[in-house]
């Protein structure tokens, strides 16, 4: 079992990561002054095959847990979904040292994270990912939310895990589109800090898609390894951990503009990474081959470069509702070179068209 700690003073926590560790789950809270009651959050996709497997480790362990399931999808990130929890919360009893488990993806892991900090101002949050997106991204720096119609992710908070278990085996019942999908973000590591890590994904590239247990293992520690490290310097996106949303602000717009339907959130961090790209190339900060060495790794693991069904005109509409939006002007992650970015709030409103025509 591997270990990545996230260092954050009282709210330092670990990352267990290792294959077949689902069962170690219960064993894992037990090092925690946690009481009895215990409520689990999964999707019915996720919860028909993996919540039976939960709820016995916590049984074994002492604990008194409660399975509630959701619709699986973005959808479910809604105020009326989050009542339904707090009912159930309630019903059973917990209290302020109850946890809160998410077993599933990243929209379980956001849904389940907002309710665990707003239910009785905070009670303890465990997050077991279970696609590769959340093990390597939204399981790791503690931003939970749930969605707005205007827009992603607009009601949240920062709010840290107490403990994180990834079981690289899940992802064995992970569809491949969904196996994809957190390659984006994986790809986004190695072009946001860690030149090497990028050119190891493409050497890689057969390897992780054959879905070798030694290779997923290695980028999803290192994933969450760069990830902490921004996180410990900026645990509140005030400066640094800006850069982890690079793509993110036109993946934001992608997904609303469609009705967080069309494209799931990596195929539209992928679009969005292009369109981060073609930003920096537009700007004179990044080199033509940049570009395409961006797009050339998204087309290796199956990723989307374009939109289709959404015009230039609604995105940018949807740009101006994204988080990173101060004083009316959109703060751009922009790629100098493979391994570095910059923030940028001076990007021209006819480059930011210009590129929005060209993913459309």
């Amino acid at each position: 079992m591997a270990v990545v700690e996230v260092n954050l003073g009282k709210d330092s926590y670990n990352i267990h990561i290792g294959a077949g560790i689902l069962s170690e789950l219960g064993q894992l809270m037990r090092q925690f002054a946690f009481t009895a009651k215990a409520l689990v959050v999964s999707d019915e996709n996720v919860g028909a095959i993996y919540g039976a497997v939960v709820v016995e480790t916590l049984r074994q362990a002492g604990f008194s847990p409660r399975l509630v399931c959701v619709k699986p999808g973005e959808t479910a990130k809604a105020y009326e979904t989050a009542m339904t929890l707090y009912t159930a919360a309630i019903e059973e009893g917990l209290d302020r040292r109850s946890p809160i488990v998410a077993l599933g993806g990243g929209v379980v892991g956001d849904l389940a994270g907002f309710v665990a900090a707003t239910y009785l101002r905070g009670v303890p949050f465990i997050q077991v990912p279970t696609s590769l997106l959340a093990q390597v991204d939204s399981s790791v720096g503690g931003k939970v939310a749930i969605n707005h119609p205007l827009g992603k992710n607009l009601i949240g908070a920062f709010y840290q895990p107490q403990l994180v278990v990834i079981d690289t085996a899940v992802l064995a019942t992970l569809p491949r589109r969904e196996l994809y999908a957190g390659l984006a973000e994986v790809i986004k590591y190695g072009l946001i800090a860690d030149r090497d890590f990028f050119h190891y994904i493409n050497e890689k590239s057969n390897a992780i898609l054959a879905m070798d247990n030694n290779v997923l293992t290695a980028i999803i520690s290192r994933s969450c390894r760069i990830k902490a490290d921004i996180v410990e310097q900026d645990a509140r996106e005030s400066a640094l951990r800006m850069v982890l949303n690079f793509g993110h602000t036109i993946a934001h717009a992608i997904e609303a503009g469609t009705g967080f339907a069309q494209f799931n959130h990596g195929e539209a961090v992928a679009i969005g990474m292009r369109g981060a790209a073609l930003v920096s190339h537009y700007m004179g900060i990044a080199e033509p081959e940049v570009v395409e060495n961006v797009c050339g790794t998204i087309r290796r693991f199956h990723l989307p470069l374009s939109v289709a069904g959404c015009s230039a005109a609604k995105l940018h509409s949807y740009l101006l509702h994204d988080k990173k939006v101060i004083g009316g002007k959109i703060n751009w992650i922009l790629l100098r070179s493979v391994g570095e970015v910059q923030v940028h709030s001076d990007v021209p409103e006819q480059i930011v068209s210009r590129v929005l025509a060209e993913i459309t």
